[in-house]
């Protein structure tokens, strides 16, 4: 690693956690809900961008150059916009307050969600490249 990388994670976790702070305040306030719906678009949204992007990185020469764009993106941006401990306390919140059926379902989305959003990018890359 050298220091152009370790600048390009940082600034894109810059990034990133500016967005996820911007969007889950903009969604909790214009959609309130029991259901975090902010920190659950953050996390089905990046984890779409993730599997575009590796699927960019296996089937494009985009980054066969310079992975430090791939790594800005991935690591960076992507890697402080998403949340799993912001996803984790607020699971814990709704169970702690009794609303277990908000806390399956919020559990449940950002699970197989995520999985599912990423695996569409990847593929549809794929398709798209192959």
């Amino acid at each position: 690693m050298n220091i152009l990388t370790l600048l390009a994670v940082g600034s894109g976790g810059f990034i990133g956690a500016s967005l996820r702070y911007l969007i889950n305040n903009y969604i909790s306030h214009h959609y309130p809900h029991t259901l975090p719906f902010g920190i659950l678009f953050v996390n089905l949204f990046g984890s779409l961008i993730m599997g575009i992007m590796f699927g960019i990185f296996m089937f494009s020469a985009l980054f066969s150059q310079d992975t430090r764009i791939y790594t800005f993106v991935t690591t960076g941006i992507l890697g402080a916009l998403t949340t799993y401990s912001t996803f984790a306390l607020d699971s814990f919140i709704l169970l702690n307050n009794g609303n277990y059926s908000a806390a399956a379902i919020n559990m449940s989305l950002n699970l197989f969600g995520t999985v599912l959003f990423a695996g569409i990018g990847f593929l549809g890359v794929k398709f798209l490249l192959s």
